[in-house]
């Protein structure tokens, strides 16, 4: 919210500097920002324009010849509004602007358009930065003094405020002028919204019907007959300006003048076009059709509220009008709605449509029905002012579920138990009133009702934080811990991926975040048949088909992000994600493990040394899960696996303690091929959830034997079914055994066909003695035996 120093005087007295101001404001939980506007627009002066030619080589661009004061300059121009006489801005080479066809900053460079040299730029608002109107230029007032700075004569000290979703009377001018006044200590000026009613009773020309006062709480307008659309003054057009608005007309002016003044949306019909003179607020029907303003049909649902004239729609409620009711210069009546809409409502509409607005921004934050009254006056005051005519006698309010003021008790007792401070009566008293409360005191403490602007206040904490923030959080004394400090529980599972993330980083890894929504085709994607094994959860308001379920699984956005990163670099990559995928579960909320999913890929390259790495296989990311769970103190075993998203017969299941926790091998090639991944691709992936209760036991420490070790190879020649682990399991079985490493496989013309020689070193160790050739000739001699 841009809120312009000088509009904010006419409510509020202001000693502070720009900058004390905002600091003030964010220290009181509004974030806020001095800005200048116009500090960019050295180079820039007000100029007039003195001659208007056609251009000899183009039919759309027109040569002007600009007075800057101190001599004359032509402008290449393709402007439909250049007037002889008229002030504008005027840039000279060197000038820094906004580029009005990229957005970007640039700085303006001598240039020959069509073989004519034009000696600097007449400016659109876009290319100052007022406003996104580049369609032509900016032109000044009269008075405008010719050939000085243009910063000197058109700008203004903006506040940039960041407004949170709870605090949308801080949309408003008026609501940061309370906020100012309760911080400076200064009292609020409102306008006076009192206006002459010459017309006849508003009943007898129109009336209005809600069926649906769930989404439309309230509905009121005024009538404004005989007046003349024009031009806003330039007061007016300045301070929308300011705010980033561009102006339109004197009467759509009023109505977003209005807007950032109050808070409240309003919107301008005309009058005449509403035939039946009756205003219906209602549902739209399922694929009900209307076009909108920007000439574009929308297709509408029946969560969206419509305002029809009971034959045709006229509007699409907070959002966007329809061009068969919208103002022209030939509309000679208004009918002026200031209305309040269901927060959810505006935010499912302008979030379906696409039709994000200031108008929508503000019926989203939950502003109050109470606020229409005001608001409506206040326009309706000064359409008669700038556009004439005379206004209809009374207003129309439809407020079928009134809703009554609510008071909320504040006690002395909580304020201290939440602030750890008390405050004075008197403190608390001035410091609501100063905000606008309505405060009464009472036994025990205070009767609060909070101001017709403020949504945000619905329990008795809510008061709380009025208080602290506007007493300032700086000015409450900082006092020691007091009493047991509460025990914590350990979350062993956080703990556990702490854990696994560090050594995943230690081991060269890369950790991704990706999206938690996604597709079904994206899910399939990670499987050579591309099909789901499990039903994913659907959202009922998805934001797009790419984000319409939640995922199953985290391999196929780890492919996506390896399948983007290849495209700007070769290799090697190791990624990896812990997060959370979503088991659907029937009549029940889905079931949310924690998986850790990691991707291996390392292609072969040509061998220079000391540059190649060698690629990357499945022993390679074997040894990665081995290394891991050997630092949780979890010892795993593989057998054989068959996943649809691995390579058969190069995929092993990870066993701990009988129990299935993961997967490991070659990605499958049809499911490289969906990703467009060239090389091998290994893959890991272990349910953390169900890893935790094996890695929670603590280390056990133990002395280092002080004897010497002996150490055996041995060589044998077994069947080739027998695995690595049945020999392995049989030699770790006999105690004097600390050690045994695979140092070589072999199978070929040296043994039999069927046969295959594993050879083994063996480390043996006692930690009573030092162990003799003959006890170690023994041991191995049982060993051979039991092989």
């Amino acid at each position: 919210m841009k809120v312009p120093v000088k509009w904010l005087k006419d409510y509020v007295d202001i000693d502070l500097s720009p900058r004390e101001l905002a600091h003030v404001l964010t220290m009181s939980g509004t974030e806020s920002e001095a800005r200048c506007l116009g500090e960019s627009w050295e180079g820039v002066i007000i100029g007039q324009i003195a001659a208007v030619e056609p251009h000899p080589n183009a039919d759309r661009l027109r040569l002007a010849t600009v007075n800057t004061g101190s001599g004359m300059q032509t402008v290449v121009c393709g402007a439909p509004n250049l007037t002889i006489g008229d002030k504008i801005a005027f840039a000279s080479v060197g000038a820094n602007l906004i580029d009005g066809h990229s957005g970007e900053k640039s700085i303006l460079k001598p240039a020959k358009i069509r073989g004519v040299e034009s000696c600097g730029m007449v400016c659109s608002e876009m290319e100052l930065g007022l406003s996104k109107n580049h369609e032509g230029i900016l032109v000044l007032a009269a008075d405008a003094p010719l050939g000085r700075p243009l910063a000197e004569f058109l700008s203004d000290i903006v506040l940039d405020i960041d407004v949170t979703p709870n605090r949308p009377d801080l949309l408003s001018v008026i609501g940061v002028a309370h906020e100012v006044a309760a911080i400076t200590g200064k009292k609020v000026r409102i306008p006076d919204l009192a206006y002459e009613e010459a017309g006849e009773a508003i009943e007898k020309h129109v009336s209005i019907a809600i069926e649906d006062a769930d989404l439309c709480p309230r509905y009121c307008a005024s009538l404004i007959t005989g007046v003349k659309i024009g031009e806003s003054p330039e007061w007016l057009k300045k301070r929308l300006a300011a705010c980033g608005l561009r102006p339109i007309s004197n009467i759509v002016d009023v109505t977003n003048y209005v807007m950032f003044e109050y808070g409240q949306p309003l919107h301008s019909f005309d009058y005449d076009k509403i035939k039946t003179k009756k205003i219906v607020v209602r549902r739209a029907a399922n694929g009900e059709v209307m076009q909108t303003l920007d000439d574009v049909e929308r297709k509408l649902g029946n969560n969206m509220l419509m305002i029809t004239d009971g034959e045709k729609s006229v509007a699409i409620a907070g959002v966007m009008g329809s061009a068969n009711s919208d103002i022209t210069e030939n509309t000679t009546s208004i009918l002026l709605e200031s209305a309040n809409f269901k927060a959810a409502s505006i935010h499912y509409t302008s979030h379906n449509l696409k039709l994000a607005s200031e108008a929508s921004m503000r019926f989203e934050r939950g502003i109050r029905p109470d606020l229409t009254i005001p608001a409506l006056k206040r326009a309706t005051q000064l359409i008669l002012q700038l556009a004439g005519g005379s206004a209809a006698k009374g207003i129309i309010d439809v407020y079928p579920q009134k809703q009554e003021c609510r008071s909320l008790k504040l006690r002395r007792s909580e304020i201290k138990r939440i602030l750890g401070v008390e405050f004075s009566d008197e403190q608390v008293v001035g410091t609501l009133t100063a905000l606008g409360f309505e405060v009464a005191i009472c036994d025990g403490g205070f009767m609060v009702e909070a101001p017709y602007w403020r949504s945000d206040i619905n329990i008795e904490v809510d008061l709380i934080e009025e208080l602290a923030r506007i007493i300032g959080y700086e000015n409450i004394p900082t006092t020691l811990l007091s009493g047991a400090i509460v025990h914590q529980e350990p979350n062993r599972l956080m703990d556990l991926k702490n854990q696994v993330r560090q050594t995943l980083v230690g081991f060269g890894f890369d950790e991704l975040i990706t999206y938690s929504l996604t597709s079904k085709e994206a899910l399939a994607k990670a499987y050579a048949s591309n099909t789901l094994h499990k039903e994913p959860v659907k959202l009922d308001n998805a934001m797009s088909v790419e984000q319409e379920y939640l995922r199953t699984n985290l391999r196929s956005g780890l492919l996506s992000v390896l399948e983007s990163n290849l495209r700007h670099e070769e290799g090697p990559i190791r990624i990896f994600e812990l997060n959370r995928i979503y088991i659907r579960r029937e009549n029940d909320l889905p079931e949310e493990p924690e998986i850790l999913c990691g991707l291996m890929y390392n292609p072969e390259q040509e061998k220079v040394w000391p540059l190649h790495t060698p690629p990357f296989d499945f022993f390679t990311v074997k040894g990665v899960v081995e290394s891991l769970l050997s630092s949780l103190n979890v010892k795993a075993d593989f057998k054989e696996a068959n996943d649809d998203s691995l390579r058969p017969g190069y995929e092993a299941e990870v066993i701990v303690n009988g129990n299935k926790l993961g997967i490991i091998g070659e990605v499958h090639p049809k499911v490289r091929t969906a990703f467009d991944i060239a090389g091998k691709v290994y893959m890991f992936e272990l349910n953390v959830s169900s890893l935790l209760p094996f890695a929670m036991h603590r280390d056990n420490y133990k002395a280092i034997t002080r004897f010497p070790a002996v150490i055996r190879d041995i060589a044998l020649v077994l069947d080739s079914n027998v695995t690595h682990k049945q020999v392995t399991d049989i030699i770790n079985k006999f105690s004097l055994v600390n050690e045994v490493t695979l140092f070589d496989v072999y199978s070929g013309k040296q043994v039999e066909a069927g046969k295959k020689s594993l050879a083994y070193r063996l480390i043996f160790q006692s930690a009573e003695h030092t162990l003799t050739d003959m006890e170690v000739d023994k041991v191995l001699e049982q060993i051979l035996k039991k092989l």
